[in-house]
């Protein structure tokens, strides 16, 4: 069965998570990185045309497969769009043999205790149905921590797992992903709070359920093996939140447990510009250090 061959892979296979689901309000700095200026389109649905290009080239790239590439989270205009006439998440996991997962969050609330939780998402429900059908294996859903404030962060956790709850519910594995911002002064001590805080949660959790986890590279290294090896998670991924490849490869080398599940660092270097030849070489280049440090950690 296609669902437990994925859980598999996503629980025990080396390699890492692809972060592919930049969406509308990231969509336009994405784009200039990979040198499509805002002139180059004119109204959003050419937008998400110019970056479901850039994802298409990325994803059909020999570099770009099950070797090296444990998985790939799509924005879900990407889901419902396809690959050379194939569904992408069809096309993922039966033409590269990668795990797909789906960004399921409707962006971020206004500040309120030092966080950011997630905005409302009324239709997730449908939008589950919908990914169960297309074949997704897990979601992903974003909040943000700006302060170490107790109070909200125990709020950031608490909501990212009762959704959490709603999408095991259909049978999904859910990526949590509450990020803490890397320039905040007070960064290490809001890492110590969100640890106490998951923690809390994954033991409440029923014994038979699991859940994977997206968190920012820590100023501890190894802060994070109680999670890595907690029975109710299946496994720690790492964001580059704006870190550069090299320093974020860095710093992963240094978490055991830990994989990557980059975005910026995965694209740094990637253009429109540039020839097939030239970006499979430089999109090799990124896949195969993220990899290393991914084994590595």
């Amino acid at each position: 069965m296609a669902n437990e061959t994925m859980a598999k892979q996503a629980a025990e296979k080396a390699g890492f998570i692809a972060a592919l689901d930049q969406s509308g309000g990231s969509t336009p700095k994405a784009l200039r990185l990979y040198g499509v200026e805002e002139s180059a389109y004119a109204n959003d649905e050419e937008m998400f045309g110019k970056i479901h290009e850039m994802r298409a080239r990325i994803i059909k790239s020999p570099a770009f497969n099950g070797d090296k590439v444990m998985g790939a989270i799509l924005f879900e205009r990407t889901m419902d769009g396809e690959i050379d006439g194939v569904p992408t998440a069809e096309y993922l996991w039966k033409e590269r043999s990668v795990v797909p997962f789906l960004k399921v969050d409707k962006g971020l609330a206004d500040e309120e205790n030092g966080v950011q939780v997630m905005k409302p998402m009324p239709d997730l429900d449908a939008l589950l149905e919908r990914a169960v059908a297309k074949g997704i294996f897990g979601t992903k859903m974003r909040s943000v921590i700006n302060a170490a404030n107790p109070e909200g962060i125990a709020a950031v956790v608490a909501q990212q797992f009762d959704v959490g709850r709603q999408i095991l519910g259909h049978g999904l594995m859910p990526i949590i992903e509450p990020e803490v911002t890397i320039s905040i002064s007070d960064k290490a001590e809001a890492e110590d709070i969100l640890l106490a805080e998951i923690l809390k949660q994954l033991d409440a959790l029923g014994h038979d359920k699991q859940v994977m986890l997206k968190l920012t590279l820590p100023e501890k290294a190894n802060l994070y093996k109680p999670l890595v090896d907690h029975p109710r998670v299946m496994r720690v991924v790492a964001l580059s939140g704006g870190y550069s490849r090299n320093d974020a490869n860095a710093k992963l080398a240094s978490n055991t447990g830990m994989i990557a599940s980059f975005s910026r660092a995965l694209t740094e270097g990637l253009s429109a510009q540039q020839s097939d030849a030239e970006f499979d070489a430089a999109l090799a280049e990124s896949v195969d250090s993220i990899y290393q440090a991914s084994k590595a950690g």
